[in-house]
C-alpha cells in the first residue's frame, strides 16, 4: 500500500484537501485529532502524560488542553518530551490503521513531516501552500485568535520555500474550485504511481 504525507502550514487548507481526497474514496489518518484521541484513551499513552506533566494534564479524564498548552510553550524541552510520547503512538496506531485499509494509497495528514525529519516514512509528500495574509485570515476565523498570535505560529514554523523543494508535489490551495481540481489532477498521477 503506498502512503503519502499530506502537510502544510497553519491556515494552508490541509483539511479542506484532505476532505476533496475523501471524497474521491480516499482513506485519510488525521494525525492530529488522532493524537489527541490516543492522549485521553490509551492507558500507556495517558500514564506517560501523567508521569512527565503531573495530574493536571486531565480534568476528569479528560485532557487539559489549556494547561498542556501553557506547559510546552514555555518548555521547548517538555513540548519534545511530550512529543517523544505521543508521536511514536500516532505511529503505531497509524500503521494499524493502513492494514485495515484497501485503497490503492492512503493519506496521512500531518503538520510537521519536515519539521520532524519524517519524510523518509512516505512513498510520496504533498505540500499545501497559501499566500501567508491568506492563511492569517482563515485561521483567524477559525481559531477567532489575534493576528499576532497567528504570526507567531507561522514564523515557528519551516519556511515554506524549503518546504517546497523537499515535497513531491504542492498544491496552492487559494480558491476552492481550483484546488478541487488540482487534487482531482494529482489524484490520478497517484493512482497511476500505485501501480
Amino acid at each position: 500500500m503506498m502512503i503519502v504525507g499530506l502537510t502544510g502550514g497553519i491556515g494552508s487548507g490541509k483539511s479542506v484537501v484532505a476532505t476533496i481526497f475523501q471524497d474521491l474514496g480516499i482513506p485519510v489518518y488525521n494525525s492530529d485529532s488522532e493524537a489527541k484521541l490516543l492522549m485521553t484513551n490509551s492507558t500507556r499513552v495517558k500514564n506517560e502524560i501523567l508521569l512527565l506533566l503531573g495530574k493536571k494534564a486531565y480534568i476528569n479524564g479528560e485532557l487539559n488542553k489549556t494547561f498542556i498548552a501553557k506547559k510546552v510553550f514555555k518548555s521547548p524541552e517538555i513540548l519534545e518530551k511530550l512529543n517523544k510520547i505521543v508521536h511514536p503512538a500516532v505511529r503505531e496506531h497509524f500503521l494499524e490503521w493502513v492494514e485495515q485499509q484497501t485503497s490503492p494509497y492512503v493519506i496521512q495528514e500531518t503538520a510537521l513531516i519536515f519539521e520532524n525529519d519524517a519524510q523518509d516514512k512516505y512513498d510520496y509528500i504533498i505540500l499545501i501552500k497559501a499566500p501567508k495574509n491568506l492563511r492569517v485570515e482563515r485561521v483567524i476565523k477559525r481559531d477567532g485568535i489575534a493576528k499576532q498570535e497567528v504570526l507567531d505560529r507561522i514564523e515557528n514554523q519551516m519556511d515554506d520555500k524549503e518546504k517546497t523543494s523537499l515535497a513531491d508535489f504542492c498544491i496552492e490551495n487559494i480558491d476552492l474550485h481550483t484546488t478541487k481540481d488540482k487534487v482531482l489532477e494529482l489524484h490520478q498521477k497517484l493512482i497511476v504511481l500505485t501501480n
